[in-house]
């Protein structure tokens, strides 16, 4: 089992989400974060004046998958959260020891 971590763009999440929904993961977890790569932020201007934005807002994605799925789900994120743009995000895997359903005691893999 691994945890699918990707950080992507705010506007690209329902077409993530539908792109997972198509490959058959159940369930995901979305978070607020804000955060800068390469691009470092960027400047705007408001009233005339001029505003650095050092962080920028993005979402986390966070699904549990088999193994297995690795490769497809990474390849679903990157398809759907690209736009050429700088600033896409990233995705990041690690593996995942224990997965428990709390409410039917499911371990693993039948907890996914």
């Amino acid at each position: 089992m691994k945890i699918v971590m990707a950080v992507i763009k705010p506007f690209k999440l329902e077409e993530v989400r539908d792109a997972l929904t198509n490959l058959g993961v159940h369930g995901l977890t979305v978070t607020e974060v804000k955060g800068y790569g390469r691009q470092k932020g960027h400047t705007e201007i408001y009233r005339g004046a001029e505003y650095a934005v050092s962080f920028l807002p993005k979402l986390k994605i966070e699904v549990a998958v088999a193994s297995e799925l690795v490769d497809p789900v990474i390849e679903a994120i990157t398809a759907s959260a690209r736009t050429g743009q700088i600033g896409d995000g990233k995705i990041f895997v690690t593996s995942l020891e224990k997965a428990v359903r709390i409410r039917t005691g499911e371990t693993d893999g039948d907890a996914l």
